[in-house]
């Protein structure tokens, strides 16, 4: 019987490397990728982030393809990663909303992407060192299970893949902990078993999203009033790119009391405040919907949901209000509700969808 051919997206990662070499030992015909996405990275930079974008990752791939004796090659996608990525990124934050761009990375470059390029190549699957398992349900659809390890699960930036791409998607790391994929590549002498985790978003290594944003748009954001939700201006803002909500550092406001970034509104450029109990919402909006474990819902359902990445998640009742919005009701008030972000829920170890929020409310 004639191997299976997977494409492995490889970061120069430790997570990746292994994912190649475990592919390899269960008989997979395995063809190392990197993923060439961000545009002229000055080399200081590459090496200093280690991210997953540089020539430094470059290197590192080739090396350990090279190692395991698979054969590699880069792909260019800095058209994609641009398009899809980047200018969303800007747009967003211009709206007034948080982007994550991971997920959307995730969903139309890593995925999108590189599977029509890998099947244009012949591949079966496609396959990333996530932290997530793929299954096949009963009821015959695919979704993301919750990695063996709940400290390093990366589930909620995969909800939003579809079932075509995860029918081809192989995760073999998601069945490990961290401290076990290192050991693996220590075990078989990668370079890369204790190089660290890349942080943060790789195109702003130093983190500095407004910097960027003006950067690439040439031109500054306004600045704005500070105002409550009533409209009294407290204060001047240095331009809406530079706040999120939820955020309570950096604002500059001597108000006597903990204050809180309550909304933005770009159409009138004002940053709304408020206290810690006003950024309190029960009730979360979501759209831009993408199912996984079911096909839709039809009656409300008891989830677990989480509103952002290192959330912990809550209890929560989940019911469609349109064609696409779901509203979740959450037992608890949850804290800065972020629009832009988003909404994943779960049932047990499952992701039953997720979708973009719009808001939160009372």
């Amino acid at each position: 019987m004639e191997k299976k051919k997977v494409v492995v997206g490889m970061s120069g990662g430790v997570d990746s490397s292994v994912a190649a070499y475990l592919l390899k030992e269960q008989g997979y015909d395995v063809i190392g990728v990197t993923m060439q996405i961000w545009q002229d990275e000055k080399e200081s930079l590459q090496e200093e982030n280690g991210g997953c974008c540089g020539l430094s990752a470059v290197d590192d791939a080739r090396r350990v393809a090279s190692a395991l004796g698979i054969p590699y090659y880069v792909m260019n996608f800095k058209r994609e990663f641009k398009t899809s990525v980047i200018d969303y990124f800007i747009a967003e934050y211009e709206h007034g909303r948080t982007p994550n761009p991971c997920i959307a990375c995730n969903r139309y470059v890593k995925w999108e992407s590189l599977l029509k390029r890998s099947m244009d190549i012949g591949a079966d699957y496609i396959a990333t060192g996530h932290y997530a398992r793929v299954e096949e349900l009963p009821n015959g659809r695919y979704a993301l299970r919750t990695s063996a390890t709940d400290q390093k699960d990366q589930t909620y930036a995969l909800y939003n893949l579809t079932q075509d791409q995860l029918k081809r998607t192989l995760m073999p790391v998601g069945e490990y902990t961290k401290e076990q994929i290192r050991a693996i590549a220590d075990h078989i002498s990668l370079r890369v078993a204790n190089k660290p985790d890349s942080q943060d978003i790789c195109f702003v290594p130093d983190g500095d999203y407004a910097s960027f944003i003006e950067e690439t748009r040439g031109e500054p954001f306004p600045e704005g009033n500070f105002v409550t939700a009533d409209g009294t201006v407290l204060g001047r803002h240095r331009g809406i790119i530079h706040y999120t909500v939820g955020q309570r550092k950096g604002l500059g406001l001597a108000m006597g009391y903990p204050v809180f970034v309550l909304e933005i509104r770009p159409e009138t450029n004002e940053v709304v405040i408020g206290s810690n109990e006003d950024a309190l919402s029960l009730r979360v909006r979501a759209n831009k919907l993408n199912f996984m474990a079911v096909e839709d819902i039809r009656e409300p359902v008891r989830v677990w949901a989480k509103i952002r990445y290192n959330h912990k998640g809550d209890w929560c009742t989940l019911e469609k209000t349109g064609e696409d919005e779901v509203l979740c009701t959450f037992d608890k008030p949850q804290r800065a509700v972020t629009p832009g972000q988003a909404l994943v829920f779960y049932d047990g170890e499952y992701v039953l969808g997720g979708g973009t929020i719009i808001g939160g409310e009372k």
